[in-house]
């Protein structure tokens, strides 16, 4: 798969890795629609990569989001973005709105935007939809109970939505990104062996050119290989 002249949205592109995403994208040729929050967190993204305000955790603002790029081409969708809110369920420090908010960025907005823009995507033979998930799909950490059961159902939907494509006849490339842990402002101050930003961005898109359909970055290919031998073990280490 080339990049060049293929009109592709990335979801958290204000910074980290989608920042990082979109301008890679753009140095190949892309055509960027870099969504994030609002318009203004999008400022010094460089001209030519258009821009595009919605909150996720919004379900009319999404609406009308798909609305109008259902009027467009569209070659490439890559649901970046992802929070994470520590909570301690045992403590009762589980805040309702943190965990609906969680929940509304990390899974219902990529199976909206599936949902919205995959006939769209299966206008254009060769096109792509990239779900980003992490290691802790496959086992979790204590510490963000939430983050970690929103990316493993994305996961799991992930593979189902291959599945009904794959059943429909539609050519569309539906990845799953199981991104390694990453040097963003999302995890500041947590976790080690971190990859920069745009490393991860670089082994998305290899592995999205490559026509992979599973893409594991960095250190999760060695959690694949682990988890694979002894998910018990993989538990354990994730568990820390």
């Amino acid at each position: 798969m080339r990049f060049d002249g293929k009109r592709i949205l990335v979801t958290g592109a204000s910074r980290g890795i989608g920042r990082a995403l979109a301008l890679q994208l753009a140095a190949e040729g892309a055509e960027v629609l870099a969504l994030a929050r609002s318009s203004e967190a999008l400022d010094d993204l460089p001209e030519g990569i258009e821009r595009l305000a919605c909150d996720l955790t919004d379900g009319n603002a999404r609406t009308a989001l798909i609305a109008g790029l259902q009027r467009q081409r569209l070659d490439g969708v890559i649901n970046n973005a992802g929070i994470q809110i520590a909570a301690d369920f045992a403590k009762g420090s589980a805040d309702t709105q943190d965990i609906e908010q969680e929940l509304a960025v990390n899974l219902t907005a990529p199976m909206h935007l599936a949902a919205g823009l995959l006939p769209v995507l299966a206008r254009t033979p060769g096109s792509f939809l990239i779900n980003v998930t992490s290691g802790l799909a496959l086992a979790p950490k204590p510490q963000a109970p939430v983050y970690c059961a929103s990316k493993a159902g994305l996961r799991s939907f992930t593979r189902a939505l291959r599945y009904q494509a794959e059943d429909a006849g539609l050519r569309v490339q539906i990845t799953d990104c199981v991104m390694a842990l990453a040097a963003t402002q999302m995890i500041t101050g947590r976790g080690r062996g971190k990859i920069s930003p745009n490393t991860a961005a670089a082994a998305l898109l290899d592995g999205a050119a490559a026509g992979k359909i599973e893409i594991w970055v960095g250190q999760m290919k060695l959690l694949r290989l682990i988890h694979r031998l002894s998910p018990a073990l993989a538990a354990r280490i994730l568990r820390g």
